[in-house]
């Protein structure tokens, strides 16, 4: 049967393709997002039947092997990848522009070739002299390391098909392209059949794949969001280019936990873990000044100890300005009405600014005790004693919750040589005694008040 040629319209944003134009997409309800592409159809089921694809099995009778994780010998990746590489899977890495992708694939690509691991790093943005001059300052590189500056998909698998390495890094999928599909690349069909390929190659051969992503305006991987649902592990890269750390987030994960995170500091000869990025985010903090809290939240099974700042400030117009950086705006509005319902604290005629030093971001409910006592602190002008640290949630009547792991909230706490702890009174039972730090059981805010 001869190939027809047929128009399909693919919508940006989610990937979702319809047989005509609409204005509208059905399945994200992004407005304007549908662009033709030229897709080429091929009868494909005599071919399938002819190679025994169309078999099925049971599932007793897969044999399976227990695969050894590759250690990348960055303890920090390892953590978030759920404790190494797996052959044969498939990582997106994403992030903003300059934030690090590149270098921090460079260092892996470095500590795996001095393990004796065959890594091929093809490269479609740079050329050879450019990622020397990138790796010069990251040391020295083993001969296992090879490069390659391609962007033709068809000539990249021809070279990973003869050449047979362990570790392959694509950088970057926008810039690869398909010669099969008529579009350009970074389009939605080349993204898409791109990275179908680089998953073919993946499980076909059990090679592990890194693709670096680009990312849009919102902080998505750029392309289909298809792309993500292919790959089998995602992680996103955080952090202001212009400050020094750098935060390794894990979205997706097949063979692990999705709530790891790997601290790094940018320095001049690449990213250096931070193996304590407790005691980092708390360098520098200001002494006997008010406003001023450590608090505690879990990021997976690592404690974060952070500084939450609060400034109010009585409002020059009728309107008080609410600012929050680092944590969820409508949040600090919630416990700021519950300060002002339950203590009668008159913060309506107040500005509130909160932020959390360093620039990280935070979502957990545990923080929120802490934003409440930052908050009353400032508006007291009151310091809170620099060895105390606390963690809880807080609930609309006022009343402080239960939080989750509180033994290594604690320990971490102990550790940076904190005294007291203020945790949520039902977690007392739970916890114990400790030697060493001092724990106060706060059963609401009423109660955490008396303590300013």
């Amino acid at each position: 049967m001869a190939k027809a040629k047929k128009s399909i319209f693919f919508c940006q944003n989610c990937g979702h393709e319809e047989s005509k134009w609409l204005g509208q997409c059905p399945m994200c309800k992004e407005w304007n997002t549908f662009v033709e592409e030229k897709m080429t159809l091929s009868k494909t089921v005599e071919a399938a039947k002819s190679r025994g694809e169309l078999e099925v099995v049971t599932l007793s009778s897969v044999s399976t092997t227990e695969d050894e994780r590759i250690k990348t010998g960055i303890g920090e990746l390892d953590r978030v990848l759920g404790g190494g590489i797996v052959p044969g899977s498939l990582v997106l890495v994403g992030g903003d522009p300059g934030i690090g992708k590149s270098t921090l694939l460079l260092q892996v690509c470095q500590r795996l070739a001095e393990n004796k691991k065959k890594v091929l790093y093809i490269s479609g943005e740079e050329s050879l002299k450019q990622i020397k001059l990138r790796a010069n300052r990251m040391g020295d590189f083993s001969e296992n390391l090879y490069l390659l500056c391609e962007t033709n998909l068809d000539l990249i698998r021809t070279v990973i098909e003869r050449e047979k390495p362990e570790t392959v890094i694509i950088d970057s999928i926008q810039t690869m392209y398909n010669e099969a599909v008529g579009s350009a690349p970074g389009s939605v069909s080349q993204v898409r059949e791109s990275t179908n390929i680089l998953m073919q190659l993946a499980k076909g051969m059990n090679i592990s794949i890194f693709i670096v992503g680009h990312v849009t305006k919102e902080g998505t991987v750029a392309g289909p969001r298809v792309l993500e649902h292919m790959v089998d592990t995602v992680l996103y890269f955080e952090g202001d280019r212009h400050a020094s750390y750098r935060i390794l987030r894990g979205v997706k994960n097949r063979f692990g936990s999705t709530n790891e995170i790997g601290v790094f500091e940018m320095q001049r000869s690449g990213l250096a873990e931070v193996e304590n990025p407790s005691e980092f985010m708390l360098n520098g903090k200001p002494e006997h000044a008010s406003g001023s809290v450590v608090a505690c939240a879990m990021e997976g099974t690592r404690p974060m100890l952070m500084e939450i700042q609060a400034l109010v400030c009585k409002t020059n117009f009728g309107m008080p300005r609410r600012t929050a950086a680092g944590f969820d705006y409508n949040r600090v509005n919630l416990l700021m009405a519950v300060l002002e319902k339950r203590i009668g604290l008159p913060l309506s005629g107040y500005d509130a600014y909160v932020n959390i030093a360093g620039g990280i971001k935070m979502n957990e409910p545990a923080a929120d005790l802490g934003i409440v006592m930052a908050i009353a602190s400032s508006y007291k002008n009151q310091p809170i004693a620099e060895d105390t640290i606390v963690f809880g949630e807080v609930g609309l009547s006022g009343e402080v919750r239960a939080v989750t792991m509180p033994e290594q909230r604690i320990a971490e706490a102990k550790k940076l040589g904190f005294k007291t702890c203020l945790l949520p009174e039902v977690c007392l039972k739970s916890v114990g005694k400790v030697e060493g730090i001092e724990l106060i059981g706060i059963k609401s805010v009423v109660q955490a008040m008396k303590l300013i």
